[in-house]
């Protein structure tokens, strides 16, 4: 009996260890998603070319401060706003938390608050100014969904100077002409560098403004991609192969 006890407190004991590990691992990763970085996948086409279905990157928590929202996962029942931080810059790449569905996005912000916004022909216009942008060339590649698709490639230079790639279908799409957004105090502006294939703040009833406090982070580097590109008879990769993909920087210039 003496030997079948002392084999239940070593069990026991063994048990307290591996409990005590895995609540201790836990905790901190926890605490990195929380506070520092939290890791997401892009499983969309919505940003191309700057992000491609598939890539992984790991959003920074800290530049922005932190709300409810900024627990992974489920947030947190009480508090409003955000602390600590500071407002996203315009042509910054975040992660948000869509309201309804509750689940996290990622687009680049183009509106601040109190900005006005409109997409007249397919261009888009900032507080009544012409938002410049530039051809680079033609494309064309093969969707998520197998469909062959022909896209114009441009460097969009938002307000401040910063530039970023853009996609466009055609400029006579259902987004591509617009009534003038007006955004409020404490909400951003979203939009997909996919012009012609995001879902965004352009949708009101779906998207639409989003509350500072929703905002889970800022996008800086793709770590890897998950799902590679591989070119193919005269088709191209929009953001580049698998090999580009690797710890790419996707911050406006």
């Amino acid at each position: 009996m003496t030997g079948e006890a002392g084999s239940s407190a070593a069990v026991k004991s063994k048990a307290r260890e591996w409990a005590g590990s895995i609540a201790t691992f836990a905790g901190v990763v926890l605490v990195v998603n929380t506070f520092l970085y939290q890791g997401f996948y892009v499983p969309s086409e919505s940003m191309l070319p700057t992000l491609t279905v598939g890539d992984q990157f790991y959003a920074a928590k800290y530049p922005y401060g932190y709300s409810r929202f900024s627990t992974p996962f489920i947030p947190l029942p009480v508090g409003s706003g955000r602390v600590l931080g500071d407002v996203p810059a315009r042509g910054d790449i975040v992660v948000f938390r869509k309201a309804g569905e509750e689940n996290d996005l990622v687009k680049r912000v183009v509106g601040l608050p109190g900005d006005r916004l409109q997409w007249v022909q397919g261009r888009l216009y900032i507080n009544g100014e012409l938002v410049a942008r530039e051809k680079l060339r033609d494309i064309t590649y093969r969707a998520q969904s197998g469909a062959v698709v022909t896209a114009t490639e441009y460097q969009e230079t938002l307000p401040g100077g910063r530039r970023h790639l853009i996609l466009e279908n055609t400029d006579a799409g259902m987004a591509d002409n617009t009534p003038e957004y007006r955004v409020p105090d404490g909400h951003l502006f979203m939009a997909g560098d996919n012009r012609d294939n995001s879902g965004d703040s352009r949708f009101l009833n779906d998207v639409g403004y989003v509350p500072l406090e929703r905002v889970l982070g800022r996008v800086s580097t793709v770590a890897f991609t998950r799902s590679g590109c591989s070119a193919e008879g005269g088709l191209v990769c929009p953001g580049g192969g698998w090999w580009d993909r690797f710890f790419r920087s996707v911050v406006a210039e």
